[in-house]
C-alpha cells in the first residue's frame, strides 16, 4: 500500500509541475513581456505556486 501512495504522489507532483511549467511558459511570459504590475502579479503567483509545491 505504501508504494502505491508513493507512485500517487509522485505522479501528481509530476502533474503539477507540468502545470506550472506551462503557466510559466504562457502566462508569465506574456505578462513580462507586457511589463508593469501584470508582469509582478504573475511572477508573484508563480512564486506561490513554486512554495505550494514545495511544502507537499
Amino acid at each position: 500500500m505504501s508504494r502505491g501512495v508513493a507512485a500517487t504522489t509522485e505522479a501528481l507532483q509530476a502533474v503539477a509541475m507540468r502545470l506550472l511549467e506551462d503557466h510559466v511558459q504562457h502566462c508569465v511570459r506574456e505578462a513580462m513581456v507586457a511589463g508593469g504590475e501584470e508582469a509582478r502579479d504573475k511572477v508573484t503567483e508563480a512564486s506561490r505556486a513554486i512554495a505550494r509545491l514545495l511544502r507537499t
